[in-house]
């Protein structure tokens, strides 16, 4: 009789065991993460988050940082959030224009289309398109032109504002892009892994403006059309909702990594002062491929 009992309780305790997800190494992973980004020369920030159990792993993750591109994200949940205050509708039509004012002097600056990641948009001066069509450009292309007629738009200061409320302390978005007196003035748009890993964790758990507003913010991301750091070295069947940045000497990645299992995690990977950017980015790329590795070994 006693035997009725006990293998429906050792399939109980089995079926227990198979739901208990080993936790990951982070000390190991730390300390590979640091070998391999200690053959570069440069300044490195990391930031990762399994979003199922809370893990966390942090380097460099306070270090300021020249924002670069990455100050995208913190503009389209901006514009996210004015919408869902009835400011303006995503569907509202906008003026295509290239010129804009600094913030030093209001002095007024264009940007050169050659110099721009995008140039279709260039192409449109005088007509109207929809904001969400400058918000989808603006990241998926990275067209710096549609970012500053969104931050015109918007107000810097809102975002930066926003950013705060959002627990993300230290970023800075201070003005558009191609703002060279700005620039020589030091007056740039910063920030550091571990703001950009509070955003995307909020975004990741449907927290930021709504669930649904999150949810599609995510969707944008996931047609970024730069691959070469976070996503380069993973399985297709891997999607990544993120947000690239580039100058000289700074290459950045940041976003929502999502495993087929259905389990998700956020990582952070800024750079500076890299000597050379092609090895700095390929380095980063096997960060990416180890704590993704580290992941699967976890599952």
């Amino acid at each position: 009789m006693r035997l009725r009992f006990f293998f429906p309780l050792l399939a109980l305790l089995l079926s227990g065991c198979a739901v208990t997800k080993p936790k990951m190494n982070m000390s190991q992973l730390r300390e590979e993460i640091l070998t391999e980004l200690g053959s570069q020369k440069g300044t490195f920030g990391v930031a990762f988050k399994d979003l199922q159990t809370g893990q966390e792993l942090l380097i460099n993750e306070r270090e300021s940082f020249h924002a670069a591109s990455t100050m995208k994200t913190p503009v389209l949940i901006e514009a996210y959030l004015q919408a869902s205050q009835g400011k303006f509708n995503l569907a509202d039509s906008v003026l295509v224009k290239n010129e804009f004012k600094s913030i030093v002097d209001d002095g007024l600056f264009s940007i050169a289309p050659d110099a721009d990641s995008e140039q279709e948009l260039h192409k449109m001066l005088g007509q109207k398109r929809p904001l969400s069509e400058l918000l989808y450009k603006m990241i998926i292309h990275s067209s710096n032109l549609a970012t500053n007629i969104v931050i015109e738009l918007l107000d810097a200061q809102n975002v930066t504002q926003t950013m705060r409320q959002l627990g993300a302390q230290d970023i800075q978005v201070r003005r558009g892009v191609e703002d060279t007196k700005a620039y020589r003035q030091g007056l740039n748009n910063t920030t550091t892994a571990y703001d950009l890993l509070v955003l995307f964790t909020q975004m990741g758990q449907g927290k930021i403006v709504s669930p649904a507003a999150s949810q599609e913010m995510i969707a944008i991301l996931l047609d970024q059309k730069y691959k070469e750091i976070i996503p380069a070295k993973l399985p297709t069947d891997v999607k990544v909702a993120h947000k690239t940045g580039w100058i000289t000497g700074v290459q950045h990645d940041s976003g929502i990594v999502f495993l087929p299992d259905g389990r998700k995690y956020v990582l952070v990977l800024l750079s500076k002062g890299l000597t050379d950017e092609k090895a700095g980015v390929a380095a980063m790329a096997r960060v990416s491929e180890k704590i993704y590795q580290a992941m699967i070994g976890a599952q």
